[in-house]
């Protein structure tokens, strides 16, 4: 069993208070590792060592910095198997999606913003006798909390612009799902980053989480997870004016117009639906059909659902895996009878029952890719964030009700609309109360782009420009003179 350690100021350390936390595999029920059960004096090391650090790595320029990013994605690469491995085993995905989304995506976004970086230009504004200059700055020291779903592809999205604009960094990993956080500090030890520039602290939210959130080194934080645990982050950290980006949870919708290509639909219906078991914020967990195509749609999608390879996440046939924890799976079990009792009917799933599948056992955390129907749109299961492989459906007769319904959530991530024609679809896109809709495709990302949701999903938006928005400061130099040009 491994036992890993924080990394702060260059090196890998216990937790001060010696203890430590276990990390178990989902699919075996099996420790796989132990990790420091860290507190506030280990994320007072870390904040200490980042401060240190930080203004000589803002003193790079941005294209020093970039190169080290590319420099990371190299070594990254050379490590994608494992990168891929480990992840599954944490995480109790199938390998190929690990492989797929997770190990490539991870390189992917540290490959992306160096180049995005390097593009960069000064940006000015001419006057008629004056010049004025943007110039940013890094914030200085940055706390970044992410998630279990997708734990090293989430770690690089913020690690990466972060390191570009300057900034040093303490991170949180969940600690459900610490080995991939482990082999970037590897990484980054073997590459000679900097001591100080990144730090890990493993450890509980209300401890290690809460510690970053509090710490007066610590000027902004990057936090993705979910709404109730935002909340948290907001109440902490607004009243000390850090700066705060917070993507949160989603009930996305998934439309399907009556003109709509129902093959492709159905296809990409159910990867929205299931992908990662459900346990991605931009999953469409609520299906909305018009009622002219429901009953064709959902024969074909039903179908679609029985025929997923459940079982061995280390297979390479396995499509779906399992959820994160048994504790997470009775969660999303409890919804699944609330569904019932609130009159919805359970078209295929909602069962730990896996005959004739390919390996799950009754020590892992699986559960049947569910489709309940019946349900008003308002109810609790068509309305709450499940986080898991349950997929509630309903029916439209006009563009106007299914607006009211993809907006009847708290909610407002993601979503897709499905039809041929695309006016049609832009139009009802734009009436939709959410951050990211596509149109005939699902998680189709360009990273150049906004991310990010409105309502209960979230505070401010990720990707591209907006990445590096948030992990820097602004400063306008204005120059008077009459050899402004010169400046």
């Amino acid at each position: 069993m491994l036992a890993l350690m924080n990394y702060i100021d260059g090196q890998f350390v216990p937790a001060a208070s010696g203890l430590t936390l276990e990390d178990v595999n989902p699919a075996t029920s099996q420790r796989i590792a132990t990790i420091p059960r860290s507190e506030h004096q280990d994320v007072e090391q870390a904040a200490h060592a980042a401060k240190t650090a930080q203004p000589e790595w803002n003193a790079l320029s941005l294209e020093q910095r970039a190169d080290w990013l590319d420099l990371i994605a190299d070594a990254l690469q050379a490590k994608h198997e494992a990168i891929a491995q480990a992840e599954s085993l944490d995480t109790g995905k199938p390998i190929s999606l690990a492989r797929r989304v997770d190990a490539s995506r991870s390189v992917e976004n540290f490959r992306f913003f160096a180049n995005f970086g390097r593009q960069q230009t000064p940006l000015t504004f001419e006057m008629d006798d004056a010049i004025n200059l943007v110039h940013r700055n890094g914030l200085g020291v940055v706390g970044l909390i992410t998630p279990w779903n997708l734990p090293l592809y989430l770690m690089s999205w913020k690690v990466a612009p972060a390191l570009l604009m300057g900034n040093a960094i303490v991170a949180k990993p969940s600690e459900m799902t610490p080995l991939t956080a482990n082999i970037l500090a590897e990484t980054l030890h073997e590459l000679e980053l900097p001591k100080g520039v990144f730090n890990l602290v493993h450890g509980l939210g209300p401890e290690v989480g809460q510690a970053i959130l509090e710490h007066p080194i610590i000027n902004g934080i990057s936090f993705t997870g979910g709404t109730a645990t935002g909340r948290i982050v907001a109440a902490t950290a607004a009243p000390m004016f850090k700066k705060l980006s917070l993507e949160l949870g989603g009930k996305n919708a998934t439309i399907v117009l009556e003109d709509a290509d129902l093959d492709k639909a159905v296809q990409g219906a159910v990867r929205a639906a299931f992908t990662n078991s459900g346990q991605v914020c931009l999953c469409g967990s609520r299906l909305m059909l018009h009622s002219s195509i429901a009953e064709a749609f959902l024969e074909r999608f039903v179908a679609e659902v029985k025929s997923m390879r459940i079982g061995d996440p280390k297979e390479d046939l396995t499509q779906i895996g399992t959820v994160i924890s048994m504790e997470h799976l009775a969660k999303v079990e409890s919804y699944i009878k609330l569904a019932v009792d609130e009159g919805g009917e359970i078209l295929t799933g909602g069962t730990r029952d896996m005959v004739g599948q390919i390996g799950p056992t009754a020590e892992g955390a699986y559960l049947a890719p569910t489709v309940i129907s019946g349900l008003s749109h308002l109810s609790r299961c068509a309305t709450e964030e499940i986080f898991g492989p349950v997929v509630t459906v309903h029916t439209f007769d006009t563009l106007e009700e299914a607006t009211t319904m993809a907006n009847a959530t708290e909610y407002g991530l993601a979503g897709s609309i499905w039809t041929q024609d695309l006016e049609v679809g832009q139009a009802l896109a734009q009436t939709i109360d959410t951050g990211i809709i596509w149109i005939n495709t699902w998680l189709h990302r360009d990273l150049r782009t906004p991310f990010g949701g409105v309502k209960h999903s979230g505070v401010g938006r990720e990707g591209g420009q907006w990445s590096l928005g948030f992990f820097s400061e602004t400063t306008n130099i204005c120059v008077m003179g009459p050899n402004k040009n010169d400046a």
